[in-house]
């Protein structure tokens, strides 16, 4: 199976020359993912929207490279408060509960923009029909 770049038709994945995925092989490794919501481009002001739309946006790009998010298996989280994990904390438990990826939370300094509250990356392993 050939490599294959996934976009989400964001103008800042060719300026910064990255994409949204690659998929190769069994694996699918999704870019850090911050909270915008690609239909309206804004950026909610609060971490479990923020949250919530990475996952979405997350899910898009699995899907659009034949993955499900039942195929996650390495999730990593970078939050710029640390006072925002438990909310964080809430939706990755309603959308990973299940899943359970192995994961890592890292609290940092900051994101790209002042607004951007967390921002995911996530691997996925395709399951075997």
């Amino acid at each position: 199976m050939s490599r294959r770049l996934i976009s989400t038709g964001s103008p800042f994945e060719k300026t910064a020359g990255y994409s949204r995925a690659v998929v190769d092989g069994d694996f699918a490794f999704v870019a850090g993912t911050t909270g915008y919501d690609y239909a309206t481009m804004t950026m909610p002001a609060d971490v479990t929207s923020q949250t919530r739309n990475c996952f979405k946006t997350i899910e898009a790009a699995l899907k659009e490279g034949g993955f499900a998010m039942t195929d996650i298996v390495r999730a990593t989280y970078y939050l710029t408060d640390v006072r925002n994990a438990d909310a964080h904390f809430a939706v990755c438990g309603e959308v990973l509960g299940d899943i359970r990826p192995a994961a890592t939370l890292l609290v940092v300094a900051g994101l790209l923009k002042p607004e951007m509250k967390v921002e995911i990356e996530v691997t996925a392993k395709r399951r075997s029909p």
